[in-house]
């Protein structure tokens, strides 16, 4: 599968499948959850936002704050966010080192130092990097852009607190594993490692119904 491969239904559960022969626990959360859903979100600045919103708090939680933040910036465009007063989100509920960097975002897409659209045709590492270079997305925001708006097969969220909970609770770990072992945990599950976070999150989320 080539570094650029996107998932779809199909290959998603073909992944699943290979993935399943390879690694017993694994086949054993495709059996007792089912198939993870293809989450998917749009390649856009809004997803971004939501994704910055995401950081160290629930998913409702951020949800709760993007509806607020989406009330305030309409049309969501980085022109419109950065006309925003900042205090007026921050009283919707984003701190303001999360305005901070989503209007950092902003203004690398109104520069054109950002540029959503050429990130299609990018490996999954320039992906990254292109990202990262804009101060206020860290390795997870850019992992987790990947993985659910491009929708890469190979695309890891390196950081990601649920894929530790979920990894401890499906091994029977004594303890949840810190990051850089997780990363390299994961590093069994290439070129799949999208696929193998889908599953995880899925068992992570069915767990907890």
């Amino acid at each position: 599968m080539s570094a650029i491969s996107s998932l779809d239904r199909r290959s998603l559960d073909a992944a699943i499948k290979v993935l399943a022969k390879r690694d017993r626990v694994l086949a054993d959360l495709s059996q007792r959850w089912g198939a993870p859903p293809l989450w998917r979100r749009t390649a856009s600045f809004r997803t971004l936002v939501h994704i910055v919103m995401e950081q160290k708090i629930s998913l409702a939680s951020a949800r709760a704050v993007m509806q607020r933040i989406e009330a305030l910036c309409q049309p969501f465009t980085p022109q419109r966010f950065v006309a925003v007063d900042p205090s007026a989100f921050r009283d919707a509920g984003a701190s303001f080192a999360k305005i901070d960097y989503c209007r950092s975002i902003a203004m690398a897409m109104l520069e054109k130092r950002l540029v959503l659209s050429s990130l299609d045709a990018m490996e999954d590492a320039e992906v990254i990097d292109v990202l990262t270079a804009v101060r206020g997305i860290g390795p997870w925001t850019a992992g987790v852009y990947l993985t659910m708006a491009l929708c890469r097969a190979d695309a890891w969220a390196s950081g990601d607190r649920a894929l530790a909970v979920s990894v401890a609770e499906s091994w029977q770990l004594d303890a949840v594993p810190d990051y850089p072992s997780l990363d390299a945990w994961a590093e069994a599950w290439r070129p799949y490692r999208g696929a193998a976070s889908r599953l995880l999150w899925h068992a992570y989320l069915s767990r907890r119904a």
